[in-house]
């Protein structure tokens, strides 16, 4: 009876860590899209939402660190749970990372507030979609231990970075057409980077994914291969 006992608290802790991790996942999902709405709506009051959100954001990643660390100390985790704690450990760090950018973009919301708008946010507005996905699906295959739909997020990345590259464009034909626009369109470029960024970011979760479901690390291939 005692070990079954311990067998299911020990579900129940890893189940609870599973409960975090998607719970921060949802609220730095929420945040990256109540940042845009700040900018495309120039509403000051939804960008401060977002930097007092942060903080929720920044506790859950101490309570999932602390989870992991304790399972890893006390509960000596056979190798699937191996791989399933130490990724839950690099995700947390992604998904702060990616709330730190949310709140970056709700800063240059703020500078844009009282600012008259440019032609491309409904192109980051799409961008912010975008990212969102990726990150959504990220999520997903951690949930349900789905190595093929973490490699779509993968492949989903070249849209998205196609897209940066086309804002980008844009703002910078605007500057080089009227140096009034330069401070606002530099302000868009930033947040542009940041929502690429976002992105870039849910790749590293889909790469924890395939590494915690198959074993096998898939990042930086290049760096694995032998030398000429």
């Amino acid at each position: 009876m005692v070990t079954i006992h311990t067998d299911r608290a020990y579900e129940a802790e890893l189940q609870d860590l599973r409960d975090k991790l998607l719970a921060m996942g949802g609220k730095v999902e929420a945040a990256i899209a109540l940042s845009v709405r700040s900018i495309l709506e120039r509403t000051p009051e939804l960008a401060e939402r977002v930097k007092d959100d942060d903080r929720e954001v920044n506790r859950l990643e101490v309570e999932i660190d602390s989870a992991c660390r304790r399972l890893l100390a006390l509960r000596q985790p056979a190798a699937s749970d191996l791989r399933f704690i130490t990724t839950a450990l690099k995700i947390v760090t992604d998904l702060e990372r990616m709330g730190d950018l949310a709140v970056n973009v709700a800063e240059r919301a703020l500078d844009l507030a009282s600012a008259p708008a440019l032609a491309p946010q409904h192109r980051l507005a799409r961008l912010a979609e975008l990212s969102e996905a990726q990150l959504k699906k990220a999520l997903d295959a951690f949930v349900s231990r789905d190595a093929a739909k973490a490699e779509e997020v993968m492949k989903g990345d070249d849209l998205l970075d196609a897209l940066y590259l086309e804002i980008f464009n844009e703002l910078l034909a605007l500057m080089m057409e009227d140096s009034r626009v330069i401070r606002r369109a530099t302000a868009l470029m930033f947040v542009a980077k940041h929502l690429e960024r976002f992105g870039d970011h849910a790749i590293n979760l889909a790469e924890m994914v395939i590494f915690m479901v198959r074993g096998t690390d898939v990042r930086h291939p290049g760096s694995r291969e032998p030398a000429a």
